[in-house]
């Protein structure tokens, strides 16, 4: 049974992305592909496309599974992901979502996310200038110290 189903019903004020058919163990993931492994065959690229994307553009930063989806550190948490039932969740901080306000505008967002939409290709040149940018300011953090 999915963790946000109450009697065979979706909680609905638990998590409005969410899609039970996707997730369907509480446990927390292992690794990353005990993460993808939970979603349909077609949702599965996505998120590879997205980890390749982030390694590309931060090679030196740790993969880890915060929150219960795939996360990078570097000096701190650099950036998450997550597939939900129409979209992928991308969370790169408040700071990277302002300092890309513009690319990002074509997109459905919050103060530190954004949504790519399943039907619209990943826009993966984007994604990496945002991972770029944040390796930068985690790293000048450890200059500051």
């Amino acid at each position: 049974m999915c963790p946000y189903e109450v009697a065979g019903r979706v909680a609905r004020s638990q998590n409005r992305g969410h899609d039970c058919r996707m997730a369907m163990t509480k446990k927390t993931p292992k690794n990353f592909d005990d993460y993808v492994d939970r979603f349909p065959k077609e949702v599965q690229p996505l998120l590879q496309k997205m980890r390749l994307t982030i390694r590309k553009a931060a090679p030196q930063a740790r993969e880890t599974i915060s929150y219960g989806i795939p996360a990078f550190t570097l000096n701190g948490l650099l950036v998450w992901f997550a597939a939900h039932k129409t979209h992928i969740g991308f969370y790169p901080r408040a700071s990277a979502i302002a300092a890309f306000k513009k690319e990002l505008s074509a997109y459905k967002g919050a103060k530190g996310s954004v949504q790519f939409p399943f039907d619209e290709p990943l826009p993966l040149p984007l994604v990496s200038r945002i991972v770029k940018f944040r390796v930068k300011q985690n790293l000048s953090k450890s200059k500051k110290k």
